[in-house]
């Protein structure tokens, strides 16, 4: 397995704020909450923005009933890792799709925080082998990296402005959450894993209708977080792939 991202580096940096974006609750918690609970301990302020409220995600429950509960227990879930700021968009679960209004709602979130770290989703098909990628994944990953760029033009979205949202252009990193062509990797082992292990289960009602061969947040988190770890030589890691970076380079990476 180490082979197969031999170019995987260090994902270096003191970032200060740091916003999230996706498409429903849990998707931060499969694995990118362990960098957050890292970043935060390094003194970092993170938000979530959640386009939706994942109402279509709980079979057995309606969704009316479900918007509630997942908003419940992301809020929670957030709270073990460090996280207070978390906001939910609205839009419809399972029907998001890509377009200039969805740009617009990412981008007005990127210069209501101001972050210096974006962390999306992946809008690749697949994640890997027969692992297709869900369409509001897809929709909201794409619609990150060109709201960033958004985010910094003030003649995009001029509506922002009259809500006094002025153009932000301090993002220096956008690194991209599940993606199958990782390029970084962030240790997290010891308590940034245990503390991602605890987010995941607050999930409760989610978890609890899931099938019964769907593996449990250990067991889950060890398989992604331990197949970084293995694919960077340490025991647990978050993998990203780095699409926009403005740091300074590194020393060791200087001529």
């Amino acid at each position: 397995m180490a082979d197969e991202h031999p170019a995987l580096e260090p994902f270096d940096g003191s970032f200060t704020s740091v916003l999230c974006v996706v498409a429903h609750p849990d998707d931060i918690e499969y694995g990118t909450a362990a960098a957050v609970h890292r970043w935060v301990g390094e003194g970092a302020t993170v938000a979530y923005l959640l386009l939706t409220r994942g109402e279509a995600g709980i079979d057995t429950m309606d969704p009316e009933r479900a918007a509630g509960v997942r908003e419940s227990e992301e809020r929670e879930s957030a709270r073990r890792v460090g996280v207070e700021t978390v906001e939910f968009a609205g839009w419809q679960d399972g029907a998001v799709e890509y377009g200039v209004p969805l740009r617009r709602e990412i981008a007005a979130a990127v210069r209501r925080h101001r972050p210096d770290l974006v962390v999306g989703q992946t809008w690749a098909e697949f994640f890997g082998p027969n692992m297709a990628n869900q369409a509001d994944h897809r929709a909201v990953g794409l619609a990150t990296l060109d709201a960033v760029a958004d985010a910094g033009n003030r003649w995009l979205h001029r509506d922002l402005l009259d809500e006094g949202l002025e153009p932000w252009n301090g993002v220096t990193v956008l690194a991209v959450m599940g993606s199958p062509t990782p390029t970084h990797y962030l240790d997290v082992s010891g308590e940034p894993f245990e503390a991602a292990v605890h987010s995941l289960e607050a999930h409760e009602e989610y978890n609890a209708a899931l099938p019964d061969d769907f593996p449990a947040p250990r067991d889950l988190l060890t398989m992604i977080l331990g197949g970084g770890g293995e694919a960077a030589g340490v025991d647990k890691a978050w993998t990203a792939q780095v699409v926009i970076d403005r740091r300074p380079p590194r020393e060791d990476a200087k001529g």
